[in-house]
């Protein structure tokens, strides 16, 4: 808690351009980076740690369901979020493929899929306890995922200045490829106010179909796993869903059908809050917290055995995701 604790006001403290591209949490994981390889802890550390990237980041993602909701993905339009689901599964199926001809774990593939598909480093975290990667594996996505994230906040407005994109066309184009929501935001303001509001409209939608992505990906990684027949000789379909699918999963659904029901707006007003603020706030600090503990637990000498494969992985996911947007929404949707 005391190094999120310093990683927040270090973040606070940057300027704000380089604040936004960024994160807190990075900048947390960085801060466990250093201090995890330049001091050996001691082993009374390690229950804490654990309990960084388990109890504590799973209690985030369920807080996270609350600022997710059914009417976010209804109002951005169905051929946009049919073009971010082809996205999704372009993203995924490729970084797997790419995985397995690179000779490198296929859950570090996946991670850099969902990061680069969904909602870059949120998704990673999410994702990791659901399909059980280590450590390393989340460290190195995240570092991906942040590099050319990074990336596409300069590159994407110098594109479409250069090619004349309309604040319309931009805003859905930067909103359906650019990785992580604040990433979206500093790439779509930059181009201009209208731009950004459509490019964060359209982000949120990514964000809102995550948990049932989630769902998916924890049913197909578990694929092989065999769930004995419910009494009464039912299926056991739903038993090898309880096993596939972590239970935190399930609450962060919940939080979301919640919120869509309006119940945190109810609650906010009989309590004089912003609920679904404070639910947020309180989950991006579980997060920091979480990636701390992440970068305690991480070695370099594991990463440089990584190799610069996941970089070309991560570097193939998003120009593939940036052109295959742009072709849908130019050729397709006739935006």
């Amino acid at each position: 808690m005391i190094l999120a604790i310093a990683g927040r006001w270090m973040h606070q403290l940057l300027p704000g351009g380089w604040g936004k591209l960024l994160g807190e949490a990075v900048l947390g994981m960085g801060i466990g980076l250093l201090i995890g390889n330049a001091v050996r802890l001691s082993p009374r550390f390690q229950p804490g740690i654990q309990m960084a990237f388990g109890l504590i980041l799973k209690t985030s993602i369920v807080l996270l369901g609350a600022r997710i909701s059914l009417q976010q993905i209804a109002e951005i339009g169905w051929g946009v979020v049919l073009l971010i689901l082809l996205l999704i599964g372009l993203a995924m199926g490729l970084t797997r493929m790419l995985a397995g001809a690179a000779g490198i774990s296929p859950k570090l593939g996946l991670l850099i899929g969902v990061g680069t598909a969904i909602c870059g480093n949120t998704a990673i975290t999410v994702t990791a306890p659901v399909i059980e990667a280590a450590d390393e594996e989340v460290s190195f996505a995240i570092a991906t995922n942040t590099l050319f994230g990074t990336l596409a906040v300069f590159a994407y407005p110098l594109l479409g200045r250069l090619l004349g994109f309309t604040d319309h066309f931009f805003g859905i184009w930067a909103g359906t490829a650019v990785n992580d929501t604040s990433q979206v935001v500093a790439a779509g303001m930059s181009y201009s106010l209208a731009a950004g509001e459509l490019a964060t409209a359209v982000k949120l939608t990514r964000n809102a179909l995550m948990g049932f992505v989630i769902v998916a990906i924890g049913l197909w990684f578990h694929r092989d796993s065999e769930a004995p027949p419910c009494p009464g000789g039912r299926s056991g379909l739903w038993l090898k869903v309880k096993r596939s699918v972590p239970l935190f999963v399930f609450g962060f659904l919940a939080m979301a059908l919640l919120n869509s029901f309006g119940a945190f707006d109810a609650l906010s007003e009989m309590t004089g809050r912003n609920l679904i603020s404070d639910l947020t706030g309180t989950a991006k600090f579980l997060i920091l917290m979480a990636l701390v503990g992440v970068g305690l637990n991480t070695r370099f000498d594991k990463l440089r055995c990584l190799g610069v494969w996941p970089l070309v992985i991560g570097f193939a996911a998003s120009l593939t995701t940036a052109v295959t947007s742009f072709c849908v929404l130019r050729y397709v949707l006739h935006v």
